[in-house]
């Protein structure tokens, strides 16, 4: 199973050119550059010369730099981009056409190494997932919750957190099942709310997601402490493949006096991996 490294997105607007050298430098593992919803259609074309500039002259980081385009004005946006420079391409409104329409775009250029993200953001991307996971560079899917519940007709509220979570659990078993990186989980818009984020955040990485989107650069700190394992649990992870080990890959107990077993070793494994 493909694991990603990237904890953290942070979205900056394309509009904003000013700020995403500070998004690059900042504490984000990757910094999204929105080019959807972000910027008014009037000033599209300007938004994406000033990321076709940055991109030219910025110097490289550590931090993957994706570009979010819509499906919409695909091609424009990634010619007036040139992606040069880029991690990858996050496709809103993602469907398989889209995706494959985006895959085909960067095979003419000559750019086998940029990857894809889509976001599920439509009933019809919710249906068509376990097509879509097969599409080629897909690296996982995020989730565009407030426009797919809209498409659903879903009303956020108390009565609803259980089909809005088994909507979200669906997403994490078909990359699950596909084999490609756990899903990206979707940000909160109330970024004062710094409390109630981290424990969302918390509750997103029980639930299987492994990376979440930020507003705001205060959100960051929270995501990638959540989805960095403290001390403790890489010990406690080391101790049982230690364990495991030594009973040459067979049933074993471990220091409790629980039972452990290739599944829970794999677990562990991917303690390790993440930290």
């Amino acid at each position: 199973m493909t694991l990603s490294s990237a904890r953290s997105f942070l979205y900056v607007p394309a509009v904003k050119p000013e700020l995403f050298d500070k998004a690059v430098r900042g504490a984000a593992d990757a910094v999204i550059i929105d080019l959807e919803d972000a910027v008014p259609l009037p000033y599209k074309e300007r938004a994406r010369h000033d990321v076709a500039q940055w991109l030219d002259i910025t110097e490289p980081t550590a931090t993957e730099v994706w570009v979010r385009v819509t499906p919409e004005f695909l091609e424009e946006d990634l010619d007036a981009v040139g992606m040069v420079g880029i991690t990858g391409i996050m496709v809103a409104k993602c469907s398989v056409d889209s995706l494959t329409h985006a895959d085909r775009i960067l095979f003419e250029r000559g750019l086998p190494d940029v990857e894809l993200i889509g976001l599920v953001e439509t009933a019809h991307a919710l249906r068509a997932l376990p097509e879509m996971t097969r599409c080629n560079r897909i690296r996982t899917f995020g989730i565009g919750e407030v426009d797919l519940l809209a498409d659903l007709r879903i009303t956020r509220s108390e009565d609803t957190a259980t089909v809005i979570d088994g909507i979200r659990t669906s997403i994490v078993i078909d990359c699950a099942a596909a084999g490609i990186a756990a899903p990206i989980a979707p940000t909160s818009t109330d970024f004062r709310d710094l409390a109630g984020f981290e424990t969302t955040t918390a509750r997103f990485v029980e639930m299987g997601f492994r990376a979440r989107t930020a507003l705001h650069p205060s959100q960051v700190p929270i995501i990638n402490a959540a989805l960095t394992p403290t001390d403790e649990d890489v010990n406690a992870a080391r101790r049982l493949l230690e364990l495991y080990d030594a009973a040459h890959g067979g049933p074993t107990v471990d220091d409790s006096g629980r039972f452990v077993d290739e599944a829970v070793v794999r677990g562990a494994r991917e303690v390790l991996a993440r930290a």
